[in-house]
C-alpha cells in the first residue's frame, strides 16, 4: 500500500472538490476532515469517501455549492437545512450555532436535514468541547442494519457521540456507531480484501458472515451487542433515529428514497453549573482513577474512549497514512476524470 503524508491527501482532496465544484473554504474542509479520519485510525471515514462524494456530485445528491440556512430558530435551538450541500459544511455551522446559543442560555439543540454524508461525530462534538463544553452528536442514515432478530434492513448504523474537556493531553471523547461495525469498516476491509470479526453482519438469508461483499449483495448489518446482548444496541439506536430523524426533520431510515444523515447537536455550558477548571479537575480524576484499576489477565493497559484515536494520530503524522492499493487507483482515477493529475499532486 502507498504511505503519504497528511499534508499530501488534504492537497489532494482540496484540489478534487474544487475541481468538482466546490468553494476552496468547503473544499479544504472535507479533505481536513477526511484526512484526519485517516489520521486517527479510522480509514473507513477518510480518503476512501472521496470516491463516494464526487460520485455523489455527479448524481446531483450533492450541490458543492450549497450553502445552509438556518430555518426556524428559538432562543436555544435552531433547525438547519444543509440544502443538500457536503455534510461536513452544514455540520460545522450546526454546531457553531448550537455553541453560540449555548453561552447565551446555557444550553444549545440544533437539528439539521438535507445535509450528505457528515463523517466522524466526534469532529463537531469535539468542537463543543474545546469550547469548554459539553458536545453531543447523533445521526440517523439510510437503512443497513437489522432489528435485534430480524433479518431486514430497518435502522441505520445510528452513530452518537459524546466530548468533554479535560485537563490533560488527551480529549475525552465517545464516538460509536449502534451497530457492532460501521458500514464504511466493511467497506475498508472490502477494499483491502480480508474478512471480518465474526458477529458483525449476516447475509441476505440471515445467517451469519465474515465477507464484507455479503452485506452488499443483500445482507445487514447486526445492532451493537450482536445475537447474545444486541437488544441494547437495538434500543440506542432507536433513540438515535428518533432524534437524529424524527426531531430533525430529516425523516425516517425507513421512508423510501432516504439518503444522507439527519442530524442531532447539542452543546452544554458547563460554567453554567460549576467552574470549568473543577470540572476538567474532576474528569481527569476519573480518568486517573479508571486507568489505574487493577488488569484482567491478558491486558496490559486500560484506554480510555479517544485515547487509541489520539495515540494513532501522533503516530500517523510522523509514519504517514497508508492507503490500500485499490483506494489509491479510485482516487487516481476519479481525479483523471476531473482533469487532474494526482501524481503531479503529491
Amino acid at each position: 500500500m502507498p504511505v503519504f503524508l497528511a499534508e499530501q491527501l488534504r492537497n489532494v482532496g482540496t484540489k478534487v472538490f474544487l475541481a468538482a465544484g466546490a468553494p476552496l473554504d468547503d473544499a479544504e474542509w472535507v479533505s481536513r476532515l477526511l484526512v484526519k479520519a485517516n489520521l486517527v485510525g479510522h480509514d473507513s471515514h477518510g480518503v476512501i469517501r472521496v470516491i463516494q462524494y464526487v460520485k455523489a456530485i455527479q448524481r446531483g445528491d450533492i450541490n458543492p455549492d450549497a450553502r445552509t440556512e438556518i430555518v426556524k430558530e428559538s432562543r436555544a435551538s435552531a433547525l438547519v437545512n444543509g440544502n443538500w450541500g457536503f455534510g461536513q459544511v452544514a455540520a460545522r455551522r450546526a454546531m457553531e450555532i448550537a455553541i453560540r446559543k449555548a453561552k447565551e442560555n446555557t444550553c444549545g439543540t440544533v437539528c439539521a436535514y438535507n445535509c450528505y454524508h457528515v463523517g466522524r461525530l466526534a469532529d463537531y462534538s469535539l468542537m463543543a468541547a474545546e469550547s469548554d463544553m459539553v458536545g453531543v452528536v447523533m445521526a440517523n442514515s439510510v437503512k443497513n442494519v437489522a432489528a435485534y432478530g430480524g433479518l431486514d434492513r430497518v435502522l441505520s448504523t445510528g452513530p452518537l457521540s459524546y466530548a468533554f474537556p479535560t485537563g490533560g493531553e488527551a480529549p475525552f471523547f465517545l464516538d460509536i456507531a449502534t451497530s457492532v461495525v460501521a458500514e464504511g469498516k466493511v467497506r475498508n476491509t472490502l477494499h483491502k480484501g480480508g474478512k471480518l470479526p465474526e458477529g458483525c453482519i449476516i447475509d441476505k438469508n440471515g445467517n451469519p458472515s465474515t465477507n464484507p461483499a455479503d452485506l452488499y449483495d443483500g445482507g445487514a448489518l447486526l445492532p451493537l451487542g450482536g445475537d447474545l446482548f444486541g437488544y441494547k444496541g437495538f434500543g440506542i439506536g432507536l433513540v438515535v433515529e428518533v432524534l437524529g430523524g424524527v426531531l430533525s426533520n430529516s425523516g425516517l431510515t425507513l421512508m423510501p428514497g432516504k439518503k444522507g444523515n439527519g442530524l442531532f447537536f447539542q452543546a452544554v455550558d458547563i460554567e453554567s453549573f460549576m467552574p470549568v477548571d473543577e470540572f476538567k479537575q474532576q474528569v481527569t480524576t476519573l480518568i486517573q482513577k479508571v486507568k489505574s484499576s487493577r488488569l484482567r489477565p491478558g491486558f496490559t493497559e486500560i484506554l480510555m474512549p479517544g485515547e487509541p484515536e489520539f495515540r494513532t494520530e501522533k503516530e500517523r503524522l510522523k509514519s504517514g497514512i497508508s492507503v490500500p492499493d485499490r483506494t489509491w487507483e479510485e482516487i487516481k482515477t476519479t481525479a483523471a476524470a476531473l482533469g487532474l493529475n494526482v501524481d503531479s499532486l503529491i
